[in-house]
């Protein structure tokens, strides 16, 4: 039995829907959205749905953007030829904040894991494929997280770019085992991209 308003419980669940959010944090995010003024409440409903309208995958590197190509892409300033994958989106954040790296990226929205039903062809290898023989490709830095899915990701990669004579090198592992990239401080990702390795 629901000791609040249809309305108010609708709003929890929806909040329990957000990934990591239980029960009671939905419930204190959703009473504490009902004490926003309206301007703020507007304010937080057009920014939900202004990303929803406006943010697009860049058709180059599959990164989150509102233009394409991406900035990252379109910048004259970054080094095309060299390639660093990654499994998602929040990984190029994490890359990006080590100021290490001067090349574009290519996000494969994944990793290849039978366990879960995923393939090569559920995740932007193909894509990946296409650009390096489209482009003048010197390396491609595979950034995959250190689990079993990440290892396995970069090993099939590995297996299918080194045949094209392109240089495949593997991030350091300063990043700890079973960890994310997105959750990895900018001095161990910039260490660990120094200290990368060919595969």
């Amino acid at each position: 039995m629901s000791y609040y308003s249809p309305s108010i419980e609708k709003l929890i669940e929806s909040f329990e829907k957000l990934p990591s959010i239980g029960h009671k944090t939905a419930t204190r995010l959703a009473f504490h959205m009902l004490d926003l003024n309206e301007e703020d409440t507007k304010e937080f409903i057009e920014s939900i749905l202004s990303a929803k309208k406006n943010l697009r995958y860049c058709s180059q590197c599959f990164n989150i953007s509102d233009t394409d190509p991406c900035p990252i892409c379109n910048s004259p300033k970054r080094d095309s030829s060299i390639i660093c994958v990654v499994e998602d989106v929040k990984d190029v954040i994490a890359m990006e904040k080590t100021h290490e790296f001067k090349g574009v990226y290519h996000v494969l929205h994944g990793s290849i894991s039978p366990m879960n039903g995923i393939g090569p062809d559920d995740i932007k290898i193909k894509e990946l494929l296409n650009r390096i023989n489209s482009s003048k490709i010197n390396e491609i830095i595979l950034a995959t997280n250190p689990r079993v899915e990440g290892e396995a990701t970069a090993i099939y990669l590995s297996k299918l770019i080194k045949p094209l004579g392109i240089s495949v090198t593997r991030i350091a592992h300063g990043i700890p085992v079973g960890g994310d990239l997105e959750y990895t401080d900018e001095v161990t990702l910039a260490k660990a991209l120094e200290g990368r390795r060919e595969i």
